[in-house]
């Protein structure tokens, strides 16, 4: 099969074949399946609760609900939690089109990482559609500040994030991770980043409730000086797994961004409420289906096979 570069061109894809995986929830403690399934132009990116007679949540700002510890969509009172690292595989690739059916409350955590993700979209491949990708290119800037964190999104000719991480820890301190984001920088530097807590805050997020399926397997403990399941897949590990969810939170814009986004000790609140903000003012931005900055991205390898044929 013949590969060429996938994403992020002229035209809108979709997956070509169906992917499946299963685990347990990070949050919640429970255990669902999720499929990964080809849609037609337009679509979008789309949830459908399988559990529920396939009831659909698109992956779009006005969805958000809950967005604390993890970026949870809701639409007519039907929840789905933790969305934010499927969606960051799924965005950077650039598939424009695609259901993911799954019968439970939560996206399974997995391994904490986008990575098994990322190897579900590898089986998958791509392929093609016969209509034009649509873009939406920032025009002027907006920025969201809470105290010593903001967000801010800029004109830009291509996707690029900036994420800036400051934990007074000696594993993690101040860390920044900038890049273009494309299937090959994605998968190269972020999607192996695991999410990560603090030992001290075990107790607090149970006893709210929270990560009732958490574990050593899918998120690094931070002890006081120290990590409890190390080694670290990379030694900031942490800003990259943070850079990671900005991804996954934008992916929320609902079209691929033609911005730059600068994240300054922000998190999925900020993240969203940018997105927000962002689509209720359409002043700051045009559609379009031309994209300005291909060169870069398509100077990296390809990660997915298409289909032998566009559709």
């Amino acid at each position: 099969m013949q590969h060429a570069t996938i994403g992020w061109g002229m035209f809108q894809t979709t997956i070509a074949r169906e992917a499946r995986a299963e685990g347990v929830g990070l949050h919640t403690g429970v255990y669902g399946h999720v499929r990964l399934v080809p849609a037609p132009a337009e679509t979008g990116i789309v949830f459908r609760r399988v559990d529920l007679d396939n009831f659909p949540i698109e992956a779009q700002g006005h969805n958000v609900a809950r967005v604390s510890y993890a970026t949870s969509l809701m639409k007519q009172g039907v929840l789905l939690s933790t969305t934010e690292h499927l969606l960051a595989a799924i965005y950077s690739c650039g598939i424009d089109n695609i259901y993911i059916d799954i019968d439970s409350i939560e996206v399974p955590i997995l391994d904490g990482s986008a990575e098994p993700f990322m190897q579900m979209l590898e089986k998958c491949g791509i392929r093609k559609l016969r209509r034009k990708r649509r873009y939406l290119k920032v025009l002027k800037p907006l920025e969201v500040v809470e105290g010593d964190r903001r967000i801010g999104i800029y004109p830009a000719d291509e996707f690029r994030v900036c994420c800036y991480v400051d934990f007074p820890h000696p594993l993690v301190g101040q860390q920044e991770v900038e890049m273009v984001v494309g299937p090959e920088t994605f998968r190269h530097l972020l999607a192996r980043a695991r999410t990560f807590c603090f030992e001290r805050d075990i107790e607090p997020l149970k006893a709210m409730g929270l990560i009732r399926g958490g574990s050593l397997d899918n998120a690094i403990v931070l002890t006081n000086d120290g990590v409890m399941n190390g080694p670290l897949r990379f030694p900031d590990e942490f800003g990259r797994h943070k850079a990671l969810d900005l991804i996954g939170d934008l992916a929320l814009a609902g079209l691929p961004l033609l911005a730059r986004v600068e994240a300054h000790k922000a998190g999925h609140a900020l993240h969203t409420q940018l997105v927000s903000r962002l689509l209720a003012d359409p002043s700051l931005w045009t559609i379009t289906t031309e994209e300005t900055a291909r060169s870069e991205r398509e100077a990296y390898l390809p990660v997915l096979s298409p289909a032998s044929a566009a559709d």
